[in-house]
């Protein structure tokens, strides 16, 4: 498996990556995974979304002298200085700082412009002086706007339906950009409904999967936006973390200057997502009887989402080795572990 061969590659030949949004539930993932290969990583972050207790639980998960391999900088992509400072001498790029959520762009947009577009030309600007290797970043399925079509297809997008779509798209244009005008070449990636252990499930643009475990442990209502046969191609965190080393990693030309699509390839309602953590729950010895509580559609919601993964598996070996099923059960002891010491 191409994956497998990297990871013994870069455990032969260590690199030294960058990871803007380090404290975020993705960034401290990709840093367990790089730290776990004794990698050089420095980190990236000023804590709008990301939590400092996540990079103290990735500490526990690895030695003391893989640690010491781990350089933190708290500062802000919207800070043009603090991006030139962390990426020199640094090899490979990921960068996954962004505002997120849908809802918070519509009820913020210039915040969510002045990180998600301005912070990433920065970081554009920053890695390209730098000279640095490979540049991946976080693109969004949010991308694909109001496009019917499923699965859907990376050359196949629709009008965007929130401010933060808009944000995700510019990226892929300026990316686009810079190949041609400074030769600068990178990869996003469009993710699809990444969830698992440290996403966080407070605040008012939380997921919906940490929001409604935590809502089933401390049995409270569980709220459904729509009739519950809304879709989402839902897409456990190692999954992602492969992509990105994949991504960061290739060197077929033909495999830059691409977006690619993050996912299983499935698609899963959120009754039946519902369902799935109900059972999950009951195997961590958690039992939860309420039925959820429905309730209007989302301002800037897809109905539908699934995701045509052929390319990503074509061009840089990817292949997804959990399914939503498959993911829930690895996550929820970390949730229940998790929910529970907080409460």
């Amino acid at each position: 498996m191409q994956y497998e061969e990297t990871k013994q590659t870069l455990v032969n030949h260590p690199k030294k990556w960058l990871i803007t949004g380090v404290g975020g539930f993705i960034g401290s993932n990709l840093l367990e995974t790089l730290l776990k290969l004794d990698q050089d990583v420095v980190g990236l972050d000023n804590f709008a979304t990301g939590h400092r207790k996540n990079l103290a639980e990735v500490k526990t998960l690895v030695s003391e002298d893989q640690w010491q391999r781990f350089n933190f900088i708290e500062g802000d992509i919207r800070n043009v200085d603090d991006c030139h400072q962390a990426c020199t001498g640094v090899d490979y790029v990921l960068h996954q700082a962004a505002l997120g959520s849908v809802p918070r762009s519509l009820a913020d947009p210039i915040a969510t412009n002045e990180t998600n577009i301005s912070g990433f030309l920065n970081m554009l600007v920053a890695a390209r002086d730098a000279k640095v290797s490979s540049f991946t970043y976080a693109a969004s399925s949010s991308t694909y706007g109001d496009h019917p079509a499923l699965p859907k297809v990376e050359d196949a997008i629709g009008k965007p339906l929130s401010p933060y779509a808009v944000t995700k798209y510019v990226n892929e244009l300026y990316a686009e950009v810079f190949a041609r005008s400074y030769d600068f070449h990178s990869i996003g990636l469009r993710y699809f409904n990444v969830f698992g252990r440290r996403q966080d499930p407070d605040g008012a643009y939380a997921a919906v999967i940490p929001k409604w475990t935590a809502a089933m442990i401390s049995d409270d209502e569980v709220f459904m936006n729509g009739d519950g046969e809304t879709s989402r191609d839902f897409c456990y965190i190692d999954n992602t973390v492969q992509a990105n080393i994949l991504a960061a990693t290739t060197t077929d030309p033909e495999a830059k200057n691409q977006v690619y699509n993050v996912a299983v390839g499935d698609r899963t309602t959120l009754n039946e997502l519902f369902n799935a953590i109900k059972l999950a729950l009951i195997d961590n010895g958690v039992i939860y009887e309420k039925p959820p509580t429905y309730r209007d559609f989302r301002e800037g919601d897809v109905r539908h989402s699934q995701a045509d993964i052929s390319k990503a598996k074509n061009l840089l070996g990817y292949n997804p080795q959990f399914n939503i099923e498959q993911g829930i059960d690895r996550a929820m002891p970390w949730y229940v572990k998790s929910l529970k010491t907080n409460s």
